[in-house]
């Protein structure tokens, strides 16, 4: 058995590779021509994807929040931010990206905050087509809803982060024209929580980090906010159990065995974050606005 606490053990995650100083870089061009911002969250931990290079870069532009893949969040923790950005006076919507009927959303939440941009042109007689920055974490869904905005297949996507490496403009028929953009991380985590929900949702690569450390921060995370789903999928009690312990059950309950009976601990870890991942746990939203 590994000793594991996650309370005291750093994760001491760091992933900036060099396409994403680019982005920044290429972001903080851009923004100078576009109208508006797209800013998208991952609904299962919107605070982890709020990343503090991009506070410059949104500075004083008309923003819309959107919190996506809302078929894997908790609907309750999901409304209370849809409050607090209401409460701010912030534009906010929710959606999953896979169901085009529902990114739509976002284009009307697109017209409404630069309505008065539009309306300056139009009494000067000129049509200028209205251009968005779409800005994100990797993995939070940004290209998918391009995607499906668009009708087609217009950027590359993809289930894991880095897919897409340099910007891409798509025009809509509506007349929006969007900037996609790499999914974008920060030069150095200062909060293990922060950095550990960044690594259940996708947003860092599973192999950069260590699998079975990271399950382990799910695990107390799951047996503090939701015991119950994390009960009835593995089909494990965990009163009074340590994580660790808990890792072990859920190990031995699958049948994750090594030769003498050792636990094989990295098909166990690939397993649990599976499982959170495609919603299999339930569904998950690991933080609130009372974070902040």
């Amino acid at each position: 058995m590994k000793e594991q606490n996650t309370n005291e053990r750093k994760l001491n995650i760091q992933w900036f590779p060099g396409h994403m100083t680019k982005a920044l870089r290429m972001m903080e061009e851009n923004v100078k021509i576009v109208d508006a911002i797209g800013y998208v969250l991952d609904a299962r931990s919107p605070l982890a994807c709020f990343n503090p290079s991009f506070e410059k870069i949104v500075g004083n532009k008309p923003c819309v929040f959107v919190l996506n893949k809302c078929d894997l969040a908790d609907n309750k923790k999901v409304d209370a931010w849809m409050n607090y950005f209401k409460s701010r006076n912030q534009k906010c919507i929710k959606l999953t990206a896979t169901a085009s009927a529902e990114a739509s959303k976002i284009t009307s939440a697109l017209w409404e905050i630069t309505a008065d941009i539009r309306e300056k042109f139009k009494a000067k007689g000129i049509f200028k087509p209205v251009r968005c920055l779409i800005i994100g974490v990797p993995n939070c869904g940004k290209s998918t809803l391009i995607n499906c905005l668009s009708g087609r297949k217009a950027v590359i996507t993809g289930d894991k982060p880095g897919v897409t490496k340099g910007k891409q403009w798509v025009r809509l028929q509506s007349g929006l024209e969007l900037l996609d953009t790499p999914g974008t991380l920060w030069p150095k985590f200062e909060n293990d929580k922060i950095a550990s929900r960044l690594c259940f949702i996708g947003s860092i690569k599973d192999d950069v980090v260590d699998l079975y450390e990271v399950s382990n921060w799910l695990i107390t995370e799951l047996a503090s906010q939701y015991p119950t789903q994390l009960c009835e999928r593995f089909k494990i009690k965990i009163e009074g159990k340590s994580t660790s312990e808990i890792f072990d059950e859920i190990a031995k309950k699958r049948g994750f065995l090594l030769r003498g009976g050792d636990i094989d601990w990295e098909r166990t870890a690939k397993a649990i974050l599976d499982d959170f991942r495609k919603g299999k746990i339930g569904k998950i939203t690991f933080d609130t606005p009372e974070e902040l």
